[in-house]
């Protein structure tokens, strides 16, 4: 760990000229453990809470060339959502008018809270905030909580496991834009946690629900149920750039049937496509299809790059699959994995991963401070920049903290 750090360090301090310019105007360093404690800011998609919201949150969506790039973005996004909203409310009336995602983000933050003020006290009090990319609460009035509250030390922590430059790297993306709007003087000293896909206790938690689904299905036939990961798709004019997220994605499966000891069979798929061009297959809908006809019966569908339910698991796997799958595709035995949302393990996951982040005293991964190999986005570039300029920061502070 200690070799990461100082290489870490090394290339901050090795960096081209744009990671130099930034780093000369990073905000002052602050302990990672500083008096006034740590705000823990979890960054996600986020989801309209009521049927009102559907068309700002896709209006916000279809806007972000970072998740679905497509050509005139500023006037054929607008009307994409416009046109789409009617569906798209249908289908969040039909899981109860609103997405849980806040619900859920904010139950786990303060669950986070309780256990990281009795597992890390010298970095106590923390304060978990909730920043949204496309609905309430967005990213400035995360930024504008945290000062609010009187914190100079902040986490983005990601509750995408899997990083993405659609996903994360657009919510840090934006975090960077709003810091340099409303924390111009750098009064908060911020660090990234930008991914987590085969974290221990992640593992465990993703594998304590598959096996409280497994139970659910008669002894005689458990041992052959076919699990189904599925995962949001991504463009694959995305992934040809260089983005991570599918292997990424992969590791995770890899990891928890690994624990799981590989005692069943199993695929990867893809969900949630839009539009006619190309994204990452197979498809879901069409896996389930497919096994339908070769005669399975019994298929655990489990949503392995969600940490909370929303309408992809609620609408899209339940409602919209589910039924097809059991009226036209065969599949009487399709069942779900329950999300991950307040399973206790998912917290303890959370929680170590921050704890070990703070004790490391690193702004940004190498794996962050790397662009895309294809990505010519200034914004991406200027984002990565931004954070890694804070690694040499931190490790002063932590080098004086220990000498003291």
């Amino acid at each position: 760990m200690l070799q990461a750090v100082i290489a870490a360090s090394a290339r901050a301090r090795a960096a081209p000229a744009v990671f130099r310019l930034l780093s000369t105007a990073a905000p002052a360093a602050a302990a990672s453990n500083s008096k006034n404690g740590t705000a823990i800011v979890l960054m996600n998609m986020g989801g309209p809470a009521t049927l009102d919201e559907v068309e700002p949150f896709l209006g916000r969506l279809f806007g972000d060339p970072d998740i679905i790039p497509i050509p005139f973005q500023s006037k054929l996004g607008p009307w994409i959502a416009k046109n789409r909203t009617p569906k798209i409310k249908n289908q969040y009336a039909q899981i109860g008018g609103g997405s849980p995602i806040r619900m859920w983000t904010e139950k786990q933050g303060q669950m986070l809270e309780r256990l990281l003020d009795e597992t890390s006290p010298e970095t106590a009090p923390h304060k978990s905030f909730v920043a949204f990319r496309y609905a309430a609460p967005l990213t400035d009035a995360a930024v504008r909580a945290v000062q609010d509250a009187g914190f100079t030390r902040a986490v983005a922590f990601t509750q995408y496991p899997q990083y993405s430059c659609s996903t994360t790297g657009s919510s840090l993306n934006e975090l960077h834009r709003q810091l340099r709007v409303h924390d111009k003087d750098g009064t908060i000293q911020w660090s990234v946690i930008d991914r987590w896909p085969t974290h221990p206790k992640l593992v465990d938690a993703f594998l304590d629900r598959i096996q409280a689904a497994l139970q659910q299905y008669p002894e005689n036939e458990r041992d052959s149920v076919v699990i189904v990961f599925s995962a949001h798709s991504l463009p694959m004019t995305v992934i040809e750039r260089g983005d991570p997220y599918v292997h990424e994605v992969a590791a995770t499966v890899q990891a928890v049937m690994d624990k799981l000891g590989h005692t069943h069979p199993y695929r990867l798929a893809w969900q949630s496509k839009v539009g006619p061009r190309a994204w990452m297959g197979p498809q879901t809908a069409d896996v389930l299809e497919a096994l339908g006809k070769k005669g399975h019966k019994n298929v655990l569908l489990v949503p392995i790059a969600f940490t909370s339910d929303h309408i992809e698991t609620l609408f899209e796997l339940d409602i919209e699959y589910g039924t097809e799958a059991r009226e036209k595709w065969g599949l009487t035995g399709l069942k779900r994995a329950e999300s991950l949302n307040d399973s206790p393990i998912f917290i303890e996951a959370m929680a170590d991963v921050v704890k070990a982040h703070l004790a490391r005293n690193v702004a940004a991964s190498p794996l962050l401070q790397l662009q895309c190999p294809m990505c010519t986005k200034e914004s991406c570039r200027d984002a990565k920049a931004y954070f890694a300029a804070h690694n040499a920061a931190l490790q002063a502070k932590a080098k004086e903290s220990a000498s003291a």
